[in-house]
């Protein structure tokens, strides 16, 4: 009986299966779809979550506007998000209306946002998109800012074409798949499928832009103090998840485990991504680490361009890092 029970152990641990899962603490997180969750997935199956003492659901979300508004009212423990989401809500200029004072910060980095613009295929310069119509998220909230900005630079007024919403990237890749209009800001790896099927890539946001910063972890202050173990065990598991990835031994399993997760993506596609995601220069901030003058950049487009309008400089405002250093503290 004693042998038995040390090999349902030992069989528990080889498959990395939490032995404590029932004493984890739960936690709600709301996200965009696509392969920017790869960290997240990755801590899940290897199992880092629950040994940092959380058990993550994820649940995808419409659009930044749901996201915030559910965020905010306290429906969701954690998000995803852009750090420019967080900045438009706690400064009023947000697309929702939301029942409560946000109270939101943003506790550790992500990405550059990995924004690409793509076009239908007969578009070939920005000049060709004048006159026609793109979508973005919301209207004043995102990377809508972003869109505005390499449009400019492209060489377009702003009365040069015609903006629409059309909620999250997923809605907007199909939207475009189906030429409903003529081009978007997609968040990598769509902008691979995208190509895939003959449509032009643009441009990249961080040719134009230089540093910003694109996805956060974000949550209420006031839900950070109360779950303050959950918060830290949340981002502890991220980072390994991300130093897991970034393992070049585990790139075949990592390819596999995007699959899983987004099985209408081919094999080569998926290659493709990992090299994108991944890249040395470019992909996931490897610890998760915030890029502060990034965030100077999303300042700056949100001082220009939102409503109403204010001067913007102070990044340490909306961010609180303690949970993130304490998280990778040995």
């Amino acid at each position: 009986m004693r042998r038995a029970c040390w090999l349902a152990l030992a069989l528990l641990a080889a498959a990395r299966v939490p032995l404590a899962h029932a004493e984890t603490r739960p936690l709600e997180v709301i996200v965009f779809a696509g392969g920017f969750n790869w960290p997240i997935w990755t801590a899940q199956r290897q199992g880092y979550f629950a040994e940092a003492g959380v058990s993550v659901h994820l649940t995808p979300t419409p659009g930044s506007e749901f996201q915030l508004k559910s965020l905010i009212e306290g429906k969701f423990d954690l998000g995803m998000t852009a750090i420019d989401n967080v900045i438009a809500y706690q400064e009023g200029q947000g697309e929702a209306q939301v029942g409560v004072t946000p109270d939101l910060f943003a506790f550790m980095g992500g990405d550059n946002g990995f924004l690409r613009l793509v076009a239908v295929p007969e578009v070939k310069t920005y000049i060709d998109l004048k006159s026609k119509e793109l979508t973005v998220d919301a209207r004043t909230t995102g990377y809508a800012f972003v869109l505005e900005k390499m449009l400019e630079k492209g060489g377009l007024a702003s009365s040069d074409y015609h903006l629409v919403k059309a909620g999250g990237v997923l809605a907007r890749f199909e939207d475009l798949m189906q030429k409903r209009h003529a081009a978007t800001l997609l968040l990598s790896p769509f902008e691979v499928q995208a190509q895939a099927r003959g449509f032009t890539l643009l441009g990249s946001a961080i040719d134009v832009l230089g540093h910003y910063q694109g996805l956060v972890g974000a949550a209420r202050r006031s839900w950070g103090k109360e779950h303050r173990a959950e918060l830290i065990g949340y981002i502890r598991g991220y980072v390994r998840g991300l130093a897991w990835l970034y393992e070049p031994a585990n790139k075949e399993a990592a390819i596999a485990l995007f699959r899983e997760n987004l099985p209408s993506v081919a094999p080569e596609l998926a290659e493709k991504s990992y090299d994108i995601l991944l890249g040395r220069q470019g992909g996931f901030a490897p610890k998760a680490e915030m890029d502060l003058d990034g965030v100077r950049t999303v300042l700056t487009l949100r001082s220009e361009y939102g409503e109403p309008r204010k001067a913007l400089t102070d990044a340490a405002k909306y961010i609180d890092l303690d949970y993130y250093q304490q998280a990778l503290a040995k």
